[in-house]
């Protein structure tokens, strides 16, 4: 029988062919596609789900060229959230946010505050996560929020695009309720 060869020594994506490998169009599809949707964002102030394609073989498996086209400075950062409990909500003067969860599934909430008297407005509802892999893009002044849906926790990574000043935050905050119309809890359909 012959020794499988070592994959630890090897760059992802080395050897898994065309998909995985670097600058290809595969690669610069993703990148344009992430970039229209983060202007796309910016330009109408509404948040932009963008669906993200696991690229797998038999070492594995990975979300790749996340954020693509969209980093220039800023910082990413991981969070953990137990079910129960809910982080919501926040807005931004300057940042965008981008977020995609990694483990479990979410809830997520964004509400744009300009549209609350609007008629039938609750806010928009994004159910993400391993089962429905997207990353979010929700630009200023949007609030925005999580909770975990099911009873694992999740797991947030996410891109925002300034670094956190701890002198001058460039973030307000509300209570999780403060929104009435906009539903934290499952919507049994």
């Amino acid at each position: 029988m012959k020794p499988l060869p070592a994959m630890a020594s090897q760059p992802p994506g080395a050897g898994t062919g065309p998909a995985l490998s670097p600058g290809n169009s595969v690669d610069n599809l993703s990148a344009s596609i992430f970039r229209a949707a983060y202007e796309k964002a910016l330009g109408q102030g509404a948040p932009q789900a963008v669906p993200l394609k696991f690229f797998a073989d038999d070492r594995g498996w990975s979300l790749m060229n996340l954020f693509a086209g969209v980093l220039e400075g800023g910082q990413c950062n991981y969070s953990l959230l137990y079910p129960g409990v809910f982080k919501a909500w926040h807005r931004h003067r300057k940042q965008t946010d981008i977020w995609v969860i990694l483990h479990g599934m979410a809830k997520l909430g964004v509400f744009d505050e300009r549209r609350r008297d609007e008629d039938g407005y609750r806010g928009h509802t994004f159910i993400v996560g391993e089962k429905s892999p997207h990353a979010l893009i929700i630009p200023p002044p949007l609030w925005h929020g999580l909770t975990c849906v099911g009873d694992a926790p999740c797991g947030l990574l996410y891109y925002v695009t300034e670094e956190y000043d701890p002198q001058s935050p460039d973030e307000e905050r509300v209570a999780y309720d403060t929104f009435t119309t906009f539903r934290w809890e499952v919507e049994h359909k």
